[in-house]
């Protein structure tokens, strides 16, 4: 064994060793279906904070030569399935950190020599009998050991991606690169498999890509390996229950990336860090700061600003992400921006209905930073006066509460009040901190039509009323509140036993006025 050749399977132990191991070992049922395929190139990218080396690390156990990993294996779940003999440390396997070469030589040619120096050796003390051809020439040494030995290799290559993220502008590095990986691995004979990870997907030049041979599986699209990009929902129940800690609120904080033909998908670095802490903490920003968020929302293109204040507001937007040139310095659009972000982990993405969302309220807690941070004052105060609203609402001070709708409005006016759907947003935006205790839907379907927005108090808060609020436009809040009773809008509600505030809100056109009525509701 070597440290790239074979590296063995010390760092996948130290993984199963931690306190909380969640078994993600099926991936290898699907890496296994596509060795020696036309598909046995995959490209897996995902945020920081995702797995993604462990399984790295996991791969490189199972399937490297010189080494017996069935003990480490035969207790998760890939040892039912039938291929699991049949590859167990079977293949020559490298493994290459990308990011570690990347930081000892700061320059891509010296990069390049430095990877092919350490493989031409442990292939050559791995094989010593064999005879190569120019040991300078690490892909000939890769076709003289798989000849000798039919042998074939499995390339991991983790950090992929690292130079386009530290080399951003640097597009000649950036092709040399590329083209080093696709001499590497395309059409040579001795790839069994090629799994590379990192966080952006494979950079597009022109027309193609220089590695158009992979299959890439990425937050718009994680596709068949949908399960393995965080932890799922039964996963996270499970941690709760042996670890004590509420559902409701761990689910709040880190759950929201869902995959489609797949249940919801936690942040797992999160989920670890809350469970053996033992607290509902924002652990997203102890591995990365809210700075390189707040630079991209303030990009200068046209509708992206009101775009993120009515993400903050709950609302989903759907985006174009093929136009997308996975790198973080071409930008044509909102969309590229916002397609970057689902990339980076700040936005949720619905493949089915092509719409992003912020997924969580740790993540949501990000986006308040960065946009204090870029000067957008007004947002952020209507942020910070939402506590305050709800308060009025709770305690039916109707005057108080329109009042601070009206001060949102004028502090939100980004949010041009075109119609009531911009108007449901600028008060969702308003009642920001009402998630912390309630679960929030807008246009509630009920049996006469759609209610505009409810709030049901989480389970963790009781002592909270849920709230009915209907919007007018140019109309009186006594028809508000007579259209929620008519349409029988509380009958949507039925399995919620508690106090219910029905409130209705009616903004004026032409004085600029939002008048307010608040009504408790007996069910």
């Amino acid at each position: 064994m070597g440290s790239y050749l074979n590296p063995g399977n010390r760092s996948f132990q130290m993984s199963l060793n931690s306190k909380i191991y969640i078994d993600k070992s099926e991936l290898i049922s699907y890496t296994n279906s596509v060795i020696n395929t036309a598909q046995r190139f995959v490209c897996v990218s995902r945020p920081r904070r995702f797995g993604k080396s462990m399984a790295a690390e996991m791969l490189a156990a199972y399937y490297g030569r010189g080494m017996d990993s069935n003990g480490q294996f035969e207790h998760l779940a890939i040892a039912g399935d039938t291929t699991y003999r049949e590859h167990l440390n079977q293949y020559n396997v490298i493994f290459l950190n990308i990011q570690q070469f990347l930081s000892r030589t700061h320059n891509i040619t010296k990069m390049k020599s430095l990877i092919g120096h350490y493989l031409v050796k442990e292939l050559s003390l791995a094989y010593p009998d064999i005879h190569f051809f120019d040991a300078s020439d690490l892909i000939g040494c890769l076709m003289d050991v798989f000849d000798a030995t039919n042998v074939a290799f499995i390339f991991i290559i983790d950090e992929w991606d690292c130079i386009f993220r530290e080399y951003k502008y640097d597009i000649d590095s950036q092709r040399l690169y590329l083209d080093f990986l696709r001499n590497l691995l395309k059409d040579q004979s001795y790839v069994a498999l090629a799994y590379m990870t990192g966080i952006l997907p494979i950079k597009k030049y022109g027309t193609h890509s220089a590695l158009n041979m992979f299959d890439e599986f990425s937050m718009t699209n994680p596709g068949p390996l949908a399960s393995f990009v965080g932890f799922t929902d039964s996963e996270v129940r499970e941690l709760c229950t042996i670890y004590q800690m509420d559902y409701e609120e761990v689910k709040r904080l880190y759950d929201g990336y869902c995959f489609e033909g797949t249940t919801h998908i936690y942040s797992p670095r999160s989920v670890v860090s809350a469970m053996l802490t033992r607290s509902y903490d924002n652990f997203w920003n102890k591995t990365e700061t809210f700075e390189a968020l707040r630079d991209y929302i303030m990009l200068n293109f046209k509708g992206l600003k009101d775009i993120v204040t009515q993400l903050l507001a709950g609302v989903r937007k759907k985006i174009n992400t093929t136009t997308f040139s996975n790198d973080m310095t071409t930008f044509s659009s909102a969309d590229d921006v916002l397609t970057l972000l689902i990339h980076l982990g700040y936005l949720g993405y619905d493949f089915k209905t092509k719409e992003v969302f912020i997924p969580n309220s740790e993540i949501a807690s990000e986006f308040c930073n960065a946009v204090e941070s870029a000067g957008w004052d007004t947002v952020a105060d209507a942020i910070k006066s939402s506590e305050a609203l709800l308060e009025a609402t709770i305690h039916k001070d109707s005057v108080a509460v329109a009042a601070g709708l009206e001060k949102a409005h004028m502090e939100t006016s980004i949010l041009a009040y075109n119609d009531e759907n911009a108007l449901s947003c600028t008060i969702a935006l308003a009642y920001y901190s009402a998630r912390e205790y309630y679960l929030s839907f807008r246009e509630l379907p009920t049996g006469k039509g759609f209610a505009d927005i409810v709030y049901i108090p989480r389970k963790t808060h009781p002592e909270k009323p849920a709230l009915v609020i209907e919007l007018k436009w140019d109309q009186s809040t006594d028809g508000a509140i007579s259209q929620i009773k008519d349409r029988c809008y509380v009958e949507s509600l039925a399995d919620y036993h508690g106090d219910l505030l029905l409130v209705g809100v009616s903004y004026d056109t032409k004085t600029k006025k939002h008048l307010c009525k608040i009504e408790p509701y007996q069910i």
